[in-house]
């Protein structure tokens, strides 16, 4: 089973959906000043007690804990290197294994999706969506797996756009992942979908597009940038 875990929000009605949901404001945005594989704290307004769900890496346990994460965060037009075209890119010349296609009931199986929800819950915005890439370039675009991971790969792209400090594309990809959750919701008997609850999804979206960002530096350390997590329950054996 997977869940949306949400560090933000007071919904009461959800509490019975496996939701943390202390109150925030939007979040100060404050990355370290060196680039590197650790994760950068995510403090809430200085105005507000901090929340009990303290953003670090163990709240989000690895999925796939022998696979190391970059030792930095891409982000288009700063200084970093583009991992695969430079000599000093953090996966030049590396060639990772072939993606298979998902499928909703082996999901857990799947190294990419596993692998991209690991990269996401860590703020690697840009390398969870090249792994979704992956996926959607083995997956049929129009039936619901291929719909569904656009939708996981939209929602990466809002991330990568508050890396980028362009919030007018945080709001389109965020609000577009949305929508394409809503429509696979549609057309399925089930609120779950590859382990994911669809509603909590729509919600995360749309939380996503609503949240006001302060700017960040470029330099590539990974921030999460957004109050919630991809988490599932029980985890998958790595």
């Amino acid at each position: 089973m997977l869940d949306v875990l949400l560090v933000d929000a007071s919904h009461s009605t959800l509490d019975s959906i496996n939701l943390f949901l202390p109150r925030i404001q939007p979040r100060r945005l404050t990355p370290s000043s060196r680039p590197g594989a650790s994760l950068a704290r995510v403090p809430v307004d200085s105005q507000e007690p901090e929340s009990p769900m303290v953003e670090t890496l163990k709240d989000s346990p690895r999925l796939l804990p022998p696979v190391d994460l970059p030792a930095y965060t891409f982000i288009p037009g700063s200084t970093t290197p583009h991992p695969y075209r430079h000599p000093e890119g953090h996966s030049y010349k590396k060639k990772g294994p072939t993606s298979r296609p998902l499928s909703d009931d082996a999901w857990a199986d799947n190294r990419s999706f596993l692998l991209a929800i690991d990269l996401f819950n860590a703020g690697y915005y840009w390398e969870a969506h090249e792994e979704l890439d992956k996926l959607l370039k083995v997956s049929d675009p129009e039936d619901l797996i291929g719909r569904f991971l656009k939708g996981l790969f939209k929602l990466a792209a809002a991330g990568l756009k508050v890396r980028e400090n362009s919030i007018h594309g945080v709001r389109r990809h965020a609000a577009s992942s949305g929508e394409v959750f809503a429509d696979v919701a549609a057309e399925i008997d089930s609120d779950r979908f590859c382990g994911l609850k669809l509603t909590m999804l729509q919600f995360a979206a749309d939380r996503a597009a609503q949240l006001t960002y302060k700017e960040l530096d470029t330099d590539g350390q990974p921030v999460r940038v957004f109050p919630f997590l991809l988490r599932p329950e029980p985890l998958p054996l790595a």
